[in-house]
């Protein structure tokens, strides 16, 4: 059977062949954008007209007692309807609010195809109206400008964003009658090309290497027969239940909004950094003085928003959605970026110590001078009190 035929062929658990008549599901698409230093702790009421809620997730695998799960502010936008790759389509937008000074806007695009590789389209999706990047950073233009009363120093243009592609597909995938159910971890070996090809955004399916097949599939996670996560540094793949789709979304996001704040704390500290190195090559004693007080304050800053930035992924206890967010992570490379950046703080830090090590020195050096003048002046009131 070919690929480009309607029907997949699958081996079944007990090894006759089974077929798959068609994917359905849902692409997300995840847009983070640092929007300011941070945000006011006050609540939002409204936003773009809609009323402003606390996000919650039904984590429906096992968890811990105590569950630790991070609930930022969120809005839903009323659904659009859009003409997408195979005809009209009903788009949902959700925007989510974060105090570290940051947003993430999500995209929910329904699909029924019958092949994997007609997904490949969906990762630069373009409507008939116009591309969904150019929607999304108009989207976030506006909620930037609406927002400018709750944030601490809001950015004066929005940089470029992150983002993150998920495919969602509903499970169980319809097959025929004799084989109602299916294997995630079956499948995926009898699909590894495909999905690989899906994640790296490669049309071209039978030049990808296995290597390049192996490499992009390779952390995957399953907790029951029937759900699988598969994620690479740009793209992921889901297959469980639709009412199980928003939790693993969830981690995702926060994850992908960890890497864009970690990006803007790096840019951060390059240019103090750089502004630190050249205010220390001045030697007007006013310059260095307002040296100190702005690394001091970065320095603070910095450890501040890091530890917040830490808390928005915190999960107690070693279970499957923390499993996904390490899993994440890994592919993102956090634990670099947070390396980079302590290594860059440390720099600050040093730059600090040094400064404050001469403002010292200067200090007892006058402390010094100002010792031998009064025992000058009171060898001369002495001298002139004997005469």
């Amino acid at each position: 059977m070919t690929r480009s035929t309607a029907r997949t062929a699958q081996t079944a658990p007990d090894g006759s062949a089974a077929t798959i008549d068609h994917y359905t599901g849902e692409v997300v698409y995840i847009y983070a954008f640092d929007v300011a230093y941070e945000m006011i702790r006050q609540p939002v009421r409204q936003l773009l007209g809609q009323p402003v809620a606390q996000f919650e997730v039904d984590a429906t695998k096992r968890s811990p007692r105590q569950l630790f799960f991070y609930r930022p502010q969120m809005v839903r936008l009323p659904p659009v309807e859009r003409i997408g790759p195979n005809g009209p389509v009903r788009v949902e937008h959700t925007i989510k609010l974060l105090p570290v000074g940051a947003i993430s806007i999500t995209v929910h695009v329904p699909f029924r195809v019958n092949t994997l590789a007609e997904l490949v389209a969906y990762h630069d999706l373009r409507f008939s109206n116009g591309s969904l990047y150019d929607e999304v950073r108009r989207l976030a233009e506006d909620v930037h400008r609406e927002l400018q009363a709750y944030y601490i120093r809001p950015a004066e243009r929005l940089a470029d964003e992150e983002a993150y592609t998920v495919f969602c597909i509903n499970a169980p995938m319809p097959t025929s009658d004799r084989h109602p159910h299916l294997s995630s971890e079956a499948w995926l070996d009898q699909h590894r090309r495909e999905i690989a090809a899906l994640l790296t955004q490669e049309p071209d399916i039978d030049h990808l290497s296995q290597q390049e097949a192996s490499e992009s599939t390779a952390r995957y996670l399953s907790y029951y027969d029937h759900d699988l996560v598969v994620v690479d540094w740009d793209a992921a793949l889901i297959l469980d239940q639709p009412a199980n789709f928003a939790e693993v979304v969830h981690v995702m996001e926060l994850a992908n909004l960890q890497l864009a704040e970690l990006e803007a704390y790096d840019r951060i500290l390059d240019e103090a950094v750089e502004r630190s190195y050249r205010d220390l090559s001045a030697r007007h004693l006013r310059t260095r003085r307002q040296t100190m007080r702005q690394l001091s304050e970065i320095r603070i800053d910095l450890a501040r928003l890091s530890d917040e930035l830490s808390n928005i992924t915190k999960f107690f206890g070693d279970w499957h959605l923390a499993r996904i967010y390490q899993t994440i992570s890994a592919r993102f490379h956090l634990a670099d970026w947070h390396r980079i950046i302590d290594e860059k703080l440390k720099t600050l830090d040093d730059m600090y110590q040094l400064l404050q090590q001469d403002h010292n020195n200067r200090w007892m050096l006058l402390l010094e001078i100002t010792i031998v003048l009064l025992f000058i002046i009171d060898l001369v009131v002495l001298i002139m009190g004997l005469k």
